[in-house]
């Protein structure tokens, strides 16, 4: 074995020898009780299991057991259906993702069994990693570590999901230099925890693996910036290959601003929240994360300030992003510094669902930007810039109508327009305007907590919690509603939104490091209404109850009122449904 084995970790649970009835494929199956997936494949005479190392095959990489998602490796100790997963599929794509940074972090222990290793966040097609020291990483460094991980690959060795005492578990972690995985296991207090296990390398992941490393042969290990490397994977339209790379400095930058005031303040990880709460501090955290957002906020007021031809101001950011607040927020900004300002949503420029495009299901695509009148909305917006007085459109979303604002608006030497929605960063909007009467802000929810040193937390994960908590709110839309209009709205982000992102002036992450620890209060009784039957949706519950399982709750009456956290639950000072 590569890897030594720490003390102690052999004390693993076991169960009596009973059978189970396993339903797969139409068949029952009878098992013994801690049979895993893989053994159901196997006696289901399944073609390509879990262990088939060849892509163009397509093997199955898991599986939805009572509709939730398992490793291969899983034991299985009670009757169940399963459903075999497949590795060129949305689940699938998470599993071999999350594998592949479990494969790392294994070939780094290896290597480097006194350094830590920490994972940063995504950007573009990968996943950021540094080391939390001062040495250099050197291409040298990630030569042998990109060879490591391919050793591994070619030898095809087992990952076995595993269970270990929580004092076990706790000594393994302290022992070998993972800080954050110690600190959140410190607030929690299950009797057991589960593993992977690598040879003697042990990790704790928060969704299912591979259970070979053979299958695990698509990716890059490429520098990046100064400290640290990129772990690429391939993408959902083809995941035999890689994509050319394609940088995101605008992105990369706010990252790192931010770690470096997480790492200032002490707390870059969920566990560190969670000690902050238990030791009553987390109001003057709150506080301070409020204040630093709010200076944020003054700054770009400030650049905009510096830019006199400046007349609109343009607000595109992914769904739950906060975009509306935001707006409030920054026309308070510029009303400091001597401006008036125009609040325009871009949504009140629909046309009616029946003059939207279709979409490749053959519905109305309302993500698209045709979607929008978009010629009265250079028209308006062109009357405006001469001085003149604009009625302005209202949309009613129950009727699907538009009406107008029976007072105009008119703008003078020092009035600025805000202009938010999803499309504020398209080219094609404001293809009419003067660029130079323009400044562009993208705004998203770029949490820089990690779960651990090795599990990050996903920003998608975070604007899904956001977005069902508002949604509920107020339009009485229940989780399942949400989670399975979910996919649509990715998809409208990924055609109109994301490629757009860098002709901003200037990004504002909009996440507030304490945000889930009052969210997960709202978010939880939601998603434990979403039941079996709801297929796919289910699945996503169940993924992010486990996830907030590791969340300790924070009192929303510490929330400030005019909090960006407030549009989603509820309470605002401002004027935002």
């Amino acid at each position: 074995n590569c890897f030594p084995l720490a003390a102690g970790i052999s004390s693993l649970y076991y169960l009596p020898m009973k059978q189970i009835q396993v339903t797969i494929h139409g068949q029952t199956l009878s098992l013994p009780i801690g049979s895993t997936v893989e053994d159901v494949l196997l006696k289901a005479q399944v073609k390509e299991t879990c262990r088939h190392p060849v892509y163009e095959d397509n093997p199955f990489v898991g599986a939805l057991v009572n509709h939730e998602l398992h490793s291969c490796s899983r034991s299985l100790v009670a009757d169940c259906t399963v459903e075999p997963v497949r590795l060129f599929g949305d689940m699938g794509k998470r599993i071999y993702r999350h594998s592949i940074c479990y494969l790392l972090c294994a070939a780094v222990s290896m290597l480097y069994p006194a350094r830590r290793l920490v994972i940063g966040h995504s950007l573009g097609d990968g996943y950021y990693f540094s080391f939390d020291d001062e040495l250099t990483l050197s291409r040298n460094d990630i030569l042998a570590i990109e060879q490591a991980m391919r050793t591994l690959v070619e030898q095809n060795l087992d990952i076995e999901e595993i269970t270990l005492t929580y004092e076990n578990a706790l000594t393994y972690f302290e022992q070998n230099h993972f800080d954050q995985t110690a600190a959140l296991l410190s607030t929690r207090n299950e009797p057991k925890v589960n593993l992977y296990r690598l040879s003697g390398y042990l990790d704790i992941s928060y969704e299912p693996l591979l259970s070979k490393t053979g299958l695990m042969r698509v990716w890059e290990l490429k520098p990046y910036q100064e400290r640290g490397m990129l772990l690429r994977y391939p993408r959902s339209h083809n995941i035999k290959a890689l994509d050319p790379f394609v940088d995101n400095p605008l992105l990369f930058s706010v990252f790192k601003e931010y770690k470096a005031w997480g790492s200032i303040l002490g707390v870059q990880s969920l566990g560190q929240l969670n000690q902050m709460g238990n030791q009553n501090t987390v109001e003057s955290f709150i506080r301070l994360a409020e204040a630093l957002q709010q200076k944020k906020i003054a700054n770009i007021a400030d650049q905009i300030n510096l830019h006199s031809s400046v007349k609109a101001v343009l607000i595109a950011g992914p769904s739950s992003s906060g975009k509306t607040t935001f707006a409030h927020k920054l026309g308070i900004q510029l009303q400091v510094l001597g401006k008036k300002t125009i609040k325009i949503s871009l949504d009140s420029y629909y046309l009616p669902p029946s003059q939207a495009p279709k979409d490749e299901f053959n519905k109305p695509d309302l993500e698209a930007l045709e979607a929008l009148d978009v010629a009265k909305f250079q028209a308006d917006i062109a009357s405006l810039f001469r001085g003149e007085a604009v009625h302005l459109c209202k949309f009613d979303f129950k009727t699907t109508t538009r009406s107008y604002e029976a007072e105009p608006v008119q703008m003078d030497k020092r009035t600025i327009l805000i202009i938010e929605g999803i499309h504020g960063m398209n080219p094609q909007l404001t293809a009419s305007l003067e660029s130079d009467l323009l400044f562009r802000v993208y705004i998203s929810a770029l949490t820089q907590l990690n779960l651990d040193d090795h599990n990050r937390i996903s920003t998608t994960d975070n604007r899904i919690i956001r977005r069902l908590i508002r949604d509920n709110r107020t339009r009485g839309t229940n989780a399942e509603t949400t989670l399975n209009m979910w996919p649509s709205v990715q998809r409208g982000e990924d055609r109109y939104i994301f490629p757009y992102q860098n002709n901003a002036d200037v990004l504002i992450n909009s996440a507030l490091d304490y945000e889930l620890g009052v969210l997960t209060t709202y978010a939880q009784p939601l998603l434990k209404m979403v039941k079996p039957s709801a297929g796919a949706a289910y699945e996503t519950a169940r993924r992010l109850l486990r996830f907030l399982e590791h969340v300790n709750p924070i009192p929303d009456t510490l929330v400030p009122p005019d909090s960006l956290l407030r549009e989603f639950i509820g309470g605002s000072e401002f004027d935002v449904i």
